[in-house]
């Protein structure tokens, strides 16, 4: 075998190797994303993504959870959270029914859209318990 191709087959092997084992490393679990220094995630589709959130959902203190009056959970529900000066503070779009976020000790107003249709929060958040706000919309 000539040794000069030797290597760069190596080199391509192991490039593609790595490709695919990110990609896979990559779906483990939901993206934790930053906006002005609050952490969030969302998802929940489907049984997989759903666990995935319930063994992240100890890392934060807010829980938002989207579906219809009859149960049907929903999806790219727009997520707003201003706090008690009414200074938004994170703007985002629901990647499922699920919606964690971190976010300092105070009270905080949640508006969330969905089909056009807003409905609107009070929520206190502290440091040491998960609080979980349903919002549900009557059919369309």
């Amino acid at each position: 075998m000539n040794k000069k191709f030797l290597l760069p087959g190596l080199v391509i092997a192991a490039i593609t190797f790595g490709s695919f084992a990110t990609g896979a490393r990559a779906g483990d679990g939901p993206i934790v994303h930053e906006a002005g220094g609050l952490s969030y995630v969302s998802g929940g589709v489907g049984e997989e993504s759903l666990q995935r959130l319930r063994e992240q959902v100890s890392e934060f203190n807010l829980k938002l959870v989207f579906a219809m009056a009859s149960g049907a959970f929903l999806s790219n529900v727009r997520v707003a959270i201003a706090d008690g000066n009414g200074k938004t503070l994170l703007e985002a779009i629901a990647d499922g029914p699920w919606f964690l976020a971190k976010l300092p000790v105070g009270k905080y107003r949640v508006v969330a859209t969905y089909a056009g249709k807003a409905i609107e929060r009070s929520v206190a958040v502290d440091a040491t318990a998960l609080n979980t706000v349903d919002f549900r919309w009557e059919h369309e």
